[in-house]
């Protein structure tokens, strides 16, 4: 093995993977929501950003479905 490496002459390309790792989305949540997840980062050390990510991918996992009931609109 070299002591040293000349990597000038390498040629740098990008990550053919990157675009598929993660998509950068706006989403509007409420207050109250990203506050549970910013306070559950500052516990557990992992960006708030992140556990939103991991619990989302965890709901696909399971196939959770979500129930929602509206009431009709009263006039």
């Amino acid at each position: 093995m070299k002591a040293e490496y000349d990597l000038s002459k390498m040629k740098s390309r990008k990550n053919p993977y990157a675009q598929k790792l993660k998509k950068s989305v706006t989403i509007r949540l409420g207050e109250d929501v990203v506050d549970y997840f910013k306070n559950m980062a500052e516990e557990s050390g992992v960006p708030y950003q992140s556990l939103i990510n991991l619990y989302l991918r965890d709901c696909v996992r399971q196939h959770r479905k979500i129930d929602i009931s509206w009431m009709p609109n009263q006039a």
